[in-house]
């Protein structure tokens, strides 16, 4: 049996193996283990466990991962995120469908935060969706616009996504970050545009609003949500300034919500408690997914798989990047929907990079493109992630039927804005250029 033979084996069995929920980690550890045992022998395999692990983990740039899940769980746990949706609220909700724009603005407020996807809908899914019930919004429109706005956090910085990717893909954090700003405003400014023009024509989508605050009130509102904005700005404004470097951006978020939190006298023991063991139980998962992910790489790397296929689909396509693009989102949205986002970024790009590589694509734009794509595979049915999480906080009060359908309207917004990062790189890539001139 040939090399590549066992790595296009390798490659269906970790897949089948992921299908039948065997946890990512263990999956492609123990594929990776027999095929290179296969490929070479038992003692270069165990050559490869002992040393890869300790090489890989001592990355520095890596401890960038911990510190921003601590901030992240220092927001949520010291109740720096309560006031969210109320205060969008009180800004938004004389819009048409001014709550469900409310949910989007929120949404990406604290997914910008909290760097988890399924956190921002499991928690908004709890604050927002009863209270456009109770104003008699379409349920399907409600629940929809915070699974889909749940995703918004991959691409709005910080985000876990983007260092993992430049770890593995070798670019600058700090220019993903940047590239991230525009697709991440433009997917929020596309959702609200939608759900403004949706509720204008049908108003039976959303209950009409009278409500009006006085200035008193939107100044106490303003003095609940201060501390997500002031947060992000800081850590991201001090990486654009050249403060820190990204990696050290993690520590300084990380210590500015403990500030922040212990000056409004929120910081309390078991809230601290609460967000270091989310966190080192966050990280744990992440690095053994990483691990993981190099033992694949090193088996597929033996196998030739990745070069042969990059080969292969280079003469097929003659190096088009739209051609490539397109059979790169085909696969993203297909396992997306099978795959949680971290495990599936870090599962393809040993056998994507090769290829992106070879056809001489901009690794910056092609990042974005696969952030936006798991986006799109969180949402997207019969088993989108955040649609089930959405399910699970609401309980029996919303039929998953009805969240799926009210997540179409979103995913077709989603597409559009893909086409658009496709179409026009320098949405991804003006920002970058104007700091890193």
């Amino acid at each position: 049996m040939t090399s590549i033979t066992i790595g296009f084996i390798g490659v269906g069995a970790a897949l089948l193996l992921l299908v039948l929920r065997v946890p990512i980690a263990v999956a492609l550890g123990s594929v990776s283990l027999i095929g290179i045992m296969e490929i070479t022998s038992p003692k270069a395999a165990l050559g490869v466990i002992s040393s890869t692990p300790f090489n890989f983990i001592g990355n520095w740039s890596l401890t960038a991962v911990p510190m921003f899940l601590l901030m992240g769980y220092v927001c949520t746990t010291t109740g720096l995120t309560n006031g969210l949706f109320r205060a969008m609220r009180i800004f938004l909700a004389r819009l048409p469908g001014g709550l469900a724009v409310t949910g989007v603005a929120a949404c990406a407020l604290f997914a910008s935060a909290s760097g988890s996807s399924v956190a921002t809908a499991s928690a908004m899914a709890r604050i927002a969706v009863p209270e456009m019930l109770k104003h008699k919004y379409d349920s399907g429109l409600a629940s929809g616009v915070i699974a889909a706005s749940g995703t918004l956090g991959s691409l709005i910085p910080p985000s876990i996504l983007m260092v993992l990717y430049g770890i593995y893909a070798e670019v600058s954090i700090g220019q993903l970050f940047l590239a991230g700003f525009i697709p991440g405003l433009l997917s929020a400014g596309i959702y609200i545009s939608m759900i403004v023009m949706r509720c204008w024509l049908k108003p039976s989508l959303a209950g009409a609003s009278n409500e009006t605050y006085s200035t008193r009130e939107k100044l106490h509102a303003l003095r609940e949500v201060w501390p997500l904005p002031v947060l992000i700005f800081s850590v991201l404004g001090g990486i654009f300034a050249g403060l820190f470097s990204p990696t050290e951006a993690g520590a300084i978020g990380a210590l500015v919500s403990l500030f922040i939190a212990f000056t409004r006298n929120q910081l309390t023991w078991p809230a601290f408690r609460q967000a270091v063991v989310h966190t080192v139980i966050g990280t744990s998962s992440i690095f053994a997914i990483l691990i993981g992910t190099l033992f694949f790489t090193r088996f597929l790397a033996l196998s030739r798989l990745p070069t042969e296929m990059s080969d292969f689909v280079l003469a097929a396509t003659g190096g088009n990047p739209y051609l490539i693009i397109l059979g790169v989102s085909v696969i993203y949205i297909i396992l997306g929907m099978f795959v949680e986002s971290i495990g599936l970024m870090l599962l393809t790009l040993p056998i994507l990079l090769p290829l992106v590589n070879g056809a001489d694509m901009n690794l910056i734009w092609f990042g974005i493109i696969v952030i936006k794509l798991l986006e799109i595979g969180l949402i997207t049915p019969p088993i989108g992630l955040n649609v089930y999480v959405i399910k699970g906080a609401l309980g029996s009060s919303v039929p998953i039927q009805k969240i799926f359908q009210g997540v179409t309207w979103f995913l077709v917004m989603d597409v559009l804005t893909l086409l658009l990062l496709v179409a026009f790189p320098i949405l991804s890539l003006w920002l970058p250029a104007l700091m890193w001139r």
